[in-house]
């Protein structure tokens, strides 16, 4: 119903330019300094996708890898996707320690600064967490990521199933088959608390590691009457207030 967009099974197509020369710019400052890092982090990443970066970029072993990942509450969703700076022995606990730090002080440029139009009362960081990493995985960009917000409020206080794609994904991933499956019509059946067709209400969880663009989306839904949404192939979003609406569209820009 709302369709995990396809591009987003490789995690760095379509790099804008200034990507490009960040990605670079990384590159020769490793190169550059022996006893730094400069890690980047993209959005969108689960959490052990993020460990795969650093147990490849800094002199990890198999316990700062595990201190990375280990928590008594979920650290998915947590870690907040930029560049770092980081000595080339930084331990697992130190970099999740940072990256935590990082995502409260982003986040209070948002709630500190009255910077949303959802009541404050009924969300928190988790809550805004779990939308925005729903955002994150289904936008195509940041210029729906507010609509697709909308939509997925919209979801919420109606009471509908999420019906979100993405969370299948997160549900089926796994390092073997590769961590953002494409969907099957199958999958909607998956036992899992993350199948948002057969659960109600938001995952247990975020299912991503979201960006500041769709954490400002979760908190700044668009108004709109539609529920539902897919997008064609040229990354451009059609969305409706009904399923016969829904199904028309698609029929006109899918098939």
């Amino acid at each position: 119903m709302g369709g995990a967009y396809t591009f987003k099974n490789q995690i760095s197509q379509g790099l804008e330019r200034t990507d490009q020369y960040l990605s670079f710019f990384v590159v020769y400052q490793n190169l550059a300094n022996p006893y730094i890092r400069y890690v980047r982090i993209p959005e969108g990443l689960r959490k052990e996708q993020v460990a795969d970066i650093y147990s490849k970029t800094l002199a990890w072993n198999d316990q700062d890898r595990k201190d990375f990942l280990s928590t008594n509450n979920s650290i998915e969703g947590y870690y907040f996707p930029t560049t770092y700076i980081f000595p080339v022995d930084a331990s697992g606990e130190s970099v999740k320690n940072k990256m935590t730090q990082t995502l409260e002080k982003k986040v209070a440029t948002i709630t500190k600064k009255g910077n949303y139009t959802i009541n404050k009362e009924k969300i928190n960081i988790d809550t805004a967490l779990k939308i925005a990493s729903l955002i994150q995985r289904e936008a195509a960009g940041k210029h729906d990521m507010n609509l697709i917000s909308g939509i997925i409020w919209n979801r919420i206080w109606m009471g509908m199933s999420l019906d979100i794609d993405a969370t299948l994904q997160y549900a089926k991933g796994n390092k073997e088959d590769g961590w953002w499956p494409q969907p099957l019509s199958k999958d909607k059946f998956i036992d899992s608390p993350y199948n948002t067709y057969q659960n109600k209400g938001l995952p247990p969880t975020p299912i991503a590691n979201p960006g500041l663009a769709a954490i400002a989306a979760a908190y700044n839904p668009q108004k709109t009457s539609c529920i539902f949404y897919f997008h064609d192939s040229k990354r451009k979003i059609y969305c409706s207030k009904t399923y016969d609406e829904h199904k028309r569209l698609i029929e006109l820009y899918l098939k």
